[in-house]
């Protein structure tokens, strides 16, 4: 039987978009953000009886809720006062909930931290991004390294000591030198929390088309190279690991005890269900799933009489509901490739009770190959990505498409 489910709410506003973004966010008036929360909510109110139209249980207990963007601390208090009122009405959520705030420095009020911390919240996830303001602004980030000290005080004072910093090894101007600054600002910081992700630009955003057209506005020039990007995320664990923040996923740090929670939901494949633009589901079936994902067009979201993929799937029509059944084979994909991203790996021998033998055999002369080129350290009960292949994760998972589903 599925445990408790993680809620996400995404909220897509922000004070100012980043150059290397693509995620749908933006920035809105008051008035909009209003008639989100409105849509948010009513979806919040939906979800029961839209795992049921499905055939799917939505567990009624929630023991994390995050919010993520954007930048969810835009909202007022008022209005979180309104998603959580909603959240309580149709999931009881535990006691000891993991309640998460995406936050850019600077851009959290002091009536809506108030409120948050009222409603239950007790971790914030800050996106500082890097400790030099040169880079930051380069981006479009509005904070500067005096501004993000200021706010990991004032919130520790407030009582949150769940915190988590995100870094970005990669970005323009970026060197050696100020990379180095950047970790150990973060590793001084105390936070228990570390993120580093390397920057992968998108040829849809701005900092993505400027590259392509060599232009100079955004420091499209002086975005580092891959291979001293990845130098530089090494160098990163190694500085965390001897600082005794630990490496638990690609790219998380934590001090023991505080890892996020939320997001081992989504490594672990244990049962998640996501609120607003661009959010995304998975409810269990026995071995199997169900996943489904909101419209990424907020126009659709907000005009619609009900988001989708609600609206379809309590729509009378002969219109194919936007979800996807997970059988046997992808949930055992998935088990690998959302497995492998944790240090710890994937037991194998749980794999071969929760799918059979057949899946397994099929698998390994793939796991063989990929374990001699360096990128997969297999032994008789588990496997785990390589230092190496957390670098090239993205191909490692590509050479691992079992036969049977490829």
């Amino acid at each position: 039987m599925a445990g408790p489910v993680g809620v996400y709410i995404s909220v897509p506003f922000c004070r100012a978009k980043c150059t290397f973004c693509n995620f749908a966010s933006g920035v809105f008036g008051a008035e909009r953000m209003q008639q989100y929360v409105d849509r948010l909510c009513e979806e919040i109110r939906r979800s029961q009886s839209v795992a049921q139209n499905i055939a799917v249980s939505l567990p009624r207990v929630a023991d994390t809720v995050y919010f993520g963007g954007g930048t969810p601390s835009l909202l007022s208090a008022p209005q979180f006062r309104q998603i959580f009122q909603h959240l309580h009405e149709e999931f009881d959520l535990a006691h000891d909930a993991e309640i998460t705030l995406e936050c850019a420095p600077g851009q959290l009020s002091h009536q809506t931290l108030d409120e948050l911390l009222q409603q239950g919240m007790n971790r914030i996830s800050f996106g500082v991004q890097s400790f030099v303001d040169r880079e930051t602004a380069a981006v479009g980030r509005l904070h500067t390294q005096q501004q993000c000290e200021a706010e990991l005080a004032r919130v520790r004072a407030a009582g949150v000591d769940e915190i988590n910093i995100d870094l970005i090894a990669g970005l323009p101007h970026q060197t050696a030198e100020s990379w180095r600054y950047s970790v150990e600002q973060a590793i001084a910081s105390s936070a228990p929390h570390l993120s580093v992700y390397m920057l992968e630009v998108d040829d849809e955003s701005r900092l993505g088309r400027e590259m392509l057209e060599q232009g100079i506005r955004y420091g499209a020039s002086s975005v580092p190279t891959e291979d001293d990007t990845a130098d530089w995320y090494q160098q990163a664990c190694a500085a965390f690991r001897a600082a005794g923040v630990l490496q638990y996923e690609i790219s998380n740090f934590a001090r023991p005890g505080h890892r996020s929670r939320h997001n081992l939901k989504y490594w672990q494949r244990h049962p998640y269900i996501g609120f607003g633009l661009d959010a995304h589901s998975m409810l269990l079936t026995g071995t199997g799933a169900v996943r489904f994902a909101n419209t990424s067009d907020l126009d659709e979201y907000l005009g619609s009489a009900a988001p989708t993929p609600f609206r379809l799937l309590e729509s009378a029509s002969n219109t194919a509901p936007e979800f996807d059944v997970i059988g046997s084979d992808e949930a055992f994909e998935e088990s690998l490739f959302l497995g492998l991203r944790l240090n710890e790996g994937v037991d194998l021998n749980r794999l071969r009770n929760q799918f059979g033998d057949a899946l397994l055999d099929d698998a390994m002369p793939a796991f063989l190959e990929v374990r001699d080129a360096g990128l997969l350290e297999l032994d008789s009960d588990s496997m785990r990505l390589s230092p190496h292949g957390r670098l090239v994760s993205n191909e490692v998972f590509s050479r691992l498409l079992i036969p049977s589903a490829a």
